[in-house]
């Protein structure tokens, strides 16, 4: 508990702290030649003017849906306390979220500038002015979470007297608004980015046969724009709720050990390690100058930073076990070192699928000799290629993991507890270094718009576009690493949240069991838990009641504070072991004797520790069917955004060029602000539609399958227990897909402009060629997928579990 007291609050403070040092010492570097600054100055104001339009639309869904859910919560938790706490929880993780993604964008956006003044100067000032501006959001990031969450459960528990093992359940609506704005925000910021993208890449570089960001294109400020609020604003909400939503799951995981232990150590776990990690960051952010100096690759000096992370966190998860998980300390050591490895896995899995220096790219590549035909066709087997590995990596994580976890022997706990709460620490371990990842992918906006200012302002060295390209290919690869880093943290969590929700159906059902042991025993006997018939359910009735009255009678002799009515529910569905395990822990507390619990040996009907889920069902089958569905609808809904948002742009660059011919000639400058306003209304337009989806279809088929085909009312928990388990997986699968094959079809063209491409004879395939044509159309086609659908569907498989999590009441009650 002194080290939770002690940790929590000191990364936190400092966590806040380094983020203000960095953007200090961003801030005060050279902004460049009065040219750069006035590209960078029109970039700022066309992502300022988007966020703020964006966040006022999110804002009022946001506020719109905290009333609508502490209204259900209350009327189906019947309490209105719950309801307005849950609500209240969903309004600070949504204002948590927007805040951490703002800020973050918005020294990104200064950055830039300051970054290709540094590339003026030398590689190694750049690539430390581009990581130190996109770290900013990597630190706000989890300290916002790490404050959030610890805030949340202080207040809860501590000043309004909710149980260590109640107050999880209550945050959870923290989790849900985080993800209810990330859904939004990289919804919102990929259509933008990326129909800007496509708009300028199609018209400028195919069409007008004129380079990449320049200031004739009229949509090439969109463009820039599009970069940091998609890629910064975006990736920074998507990262907040994957820690804030990860770290709650890990907390109702280890309340049911508290139960068992009394100690609260098990629960406040995941916040210490992320502490311990806040630290490993800084110090490996301190370390990359040293590196850079060092190493002439780039990406070489990224990668010296994250080794020093990955060491640093090795020993920080070595002492928190040690604290704080008893004398089994050592299996979670260990499942956080699978965690890490999974990590660092993924992180070179996608190096290797995404940069230009192995096959796959250079595969696609030489596809494109033949054409876009076939350079989409190669593209496309790429990222189908990759979703076996990842399957794989996780695959064996989880069960690596769970193995190692359920040998943790602790007295009244089951293997089966203990074994998921080591995939929660494998979890956590991975995202240890999350800031310095997310530092990574914000570190390739800023490149990609320090090379844009670069082309576009007039007197920049010819040396400094060198090293922005080098930096902007770099930029690629981070980007799309940090992609795979999130896709595998949700896949790895994907268990941990399924569990979590099925941990919350279980409390739900218990309450059930003291308000009606008639109800409770249908139920039970519909899940197949007991068998079926008259004399089975009569019987088993009046044994939950009798059992009932004696928990009743102990509840009277000792008084409501120290029997509660969650003891109560708790026992009238804990086995043997459980009983004992909430019984001793109650009696060490002192707050009954055991002479008066003595005829308490176990429920007569006994829920499993993980409720069962039955895909044989078939309303279970279709709840799988319909979440796997979602994730193909919800992916289609956002690429074709992207591709009706880029017509729109790529007419009015058309149009300006056929009105203005002396754009071409540079005597005229395109209208600029006509783009930005185009993207930015197609943009928060079209992300209306597939986050309403990702977040109404869950709630219909829990209370369709509930309430239409329910039999005795009950059965739309297992439906979107269903939906949640394989829409996940479905989703995790399809992300890797988008994300990885849009990432290599990228480098692909980046690997012929940098003339790596070489025909038999020994020349050149470079910018101008047909083979670099077909790539630009190969890159467009993986613009919405990378930068649009693939990170979107990250965010939508952690909004499906905290919607389930927050809304179970509404499917069993």
């Amino acid at each position: 508990m002194l080290l939770a007291q002690i940790m929590i609050p000191a990364a936190s403070a400092a966590a806040v702290l380094f983020a203000i040092w960095l953007a200090y010492d961003v801030l005060k570097r050279d902004k460049g030649t009065a040219a750069m600054q006035e590209v960078a100055g029109t970039i700022l104001e066309g992502a300022n003017a988007f966020l703020s339009r964006q966040y006022r639309t999110i804002g009022l869904f946001a506020l719109v849906t905290a009333i609508v859910v502490a209204f259900v919560v209350g009327i189906f938790k019947d309490s209105a306390e719950v309801g307005i706490l849950t609500g209240v929880a969903f309004i600070v993780g949504a204002l948590a979220s927007g805040v951490s993604g703002y800020i973050g964008m918005s020294i990104a956006v200064r950055a830039n500038g300051r970054t290709a003044a540094a590339a003026q100067n030398s590689l190694a000032d750049a690539i430390n002015t581009s990581l130190r501006g996109g770290a900013v959001s990597g630190f706000l990031v989890v300290a916002l979470s790490l404050i959030g969450v610890s805030s949340i459960f202080g207040i809860y528990s501590k000043l309004l007297g909710h149980g260590v093992q109640e107050t999880p359940f209550l945050i959870v609506g923290f989790g849900f608004g985080a993800s209810f704005v990330a859904l939004f925000a990289q919804l919102g910021g990929g259509i933008y980015t990326k129909a800007a993208d496509v708009g300028a890449d199609l018209v400028g570089k195919v069409e007008a046969g004129i380079p990449e960001d320049d200031p004739r294109n009229a949509a090439v400020i969109a463009d820039l724009v599009g970069d940091n609020v998609g890629d910064c604003a975006g990736r920074g909400a998507d990262l907040f709720e994957s820690m804030s939503a990860e770290n709650i799951g890990a907390m109702i995981l280890g309340a049911s050990i508290y139960v068992a232990t009394g100690r609260i150590e098990w629960v406040l776990f995941p916040l210490v390690l992320r502490s311990f990690g806040v630290f490993a960051t800084i110090i490996g952010m301190l370390t990359v100058p040293f590196w850079a100096k060092r190493i002439t690759d780039p990406m070489g000096a990224l990668n010296g930073g994250y080794w020093t992370i990955t060491l640093l966190s090795i020993i920080g998860l070595g002492i928190t076990t040690y604290a704080m998980l008893d004398d089994v300390w050592y299996w979670f050591f260990i499942c956080g070192l699978v965690g890490i490895a999974v990590g660092i896995a993924f992180v070179y899995i996608t190096q290797y699928y995404t940069a230009g220096a192995w096959r796959p790219v250079q595969e696609i590549a030489n596809a494109s000799r033949t054409g876009a035909a076939t350079n989409i066709i190669i593209g496309t087997a790429v990222g189908f290629e990759t979703t076996a590995i990842t399957a794989i990596t996780v695959g064996v994580g989880l069960v690596a993991a769970f193995t190692l976890g359920s040998q943790a022997d602790l007295q009244n706990v089951s293997s089966i507890s203990t074994g998921v709460f080591g995939t929660a620490v494998a979890t956590m371990g991975m995202l240890m270094s999350a800031a310095y990842v997310l530092a990574m992918d914000t570190f390739g906006p800023i490149t990609d718009n320090a090379g844009g200012i670069t082309e576009m302002a007039e007197g920049t060295k010819p040396e400094a576009r060198e090293i922005t390209d080098a930096l902007d290919t770099v930029g690629n690869t981070t980007k799309a690493l940090t992609k795979g880093y999130a896709v595998g943290s949700a896949a790895l969590a994907a268990f941990l949240l399924f569990t979590a929700y099925l941990d919350e159906v279980r409390v739900e059902i218990s309450k059930i069991a003291g308000d009606n042991a008639g109800r409770f025993v249908e139920l039970v006997q519909d899940q197949n838990l007991i068998p079926g018939g008259t004399a089975v359910s009569d019987s088993a009735t009046q044994a939950v009641e009798a059992y009932d009255q004696k928990l009743l009678a102990v509840a009277d002799a000792v008084g409501e504070d120290n029997f509660p009515e969650t003891d109560r529910n708790a026992l009238l569905v804990a086995n043997q072991d459980e009983t004992r395990a909430i019984l001793d822990n109650k009696i060490r507390n002192g707050d009954i004797t055991a002479e008066q619990v003595a005829g308490l040996n176990g429920a007569p009907v006994a829920l499993p520790r993980i409720m069962p889920v039955n895909l044989a069902k078939v309303d279970v089958f279709v709840g799988a069917l319909l979440g796997v569905m979602l994730v193909f609808l919800f992916s289609s809904l956002a690429i074709r955004a992207v591709g009706k948002a880029a017509g729109g742009i790529i007419e009015e660059v058309r149009r300006q060029f056929r009105e203005n011919p002396g754009i071409m000639t540079g005597e005229v400058r395109p209208d600029y602000g006509r783009a930005v306003d185009i993207t930015t209304r197609a943009a928060l337009h079209e992300m209306i539609a597939p986050g309403l989806l990702a977040i109404g279809l869950p709630v219909a088929v829990g209370l369709v399958f509930r309430y239409a085909f329910g039999g005795d009312g009950n059965e739309g928990w297992a439906s979107v227990a269903g939906m949640l388990m394989v829409g996940t997986i479905g989703g995790v699968l399809v992300a890797t897909y988008l994300n990885n094959a849009g990432g290599a079809w990228d480098n692909a063209k980046k690997f012929i402009e940098s003339g790596g491409m070489k025909n038999p004879d020994g020349t050149t395939v470079g910018k101008g060629s047909d083979a670099h044509a077909a790539a630009v159309v190969g890159d467009t086609v993986g613009d919405p997928f990378k930068d649009t659908a693939g990170p979107a569907l990250h965010v939508l498989v952690k909004l499906l579990s905290t919607i389930t999590l927050v809304l179970a009441p509404l499917f069993i009650s």
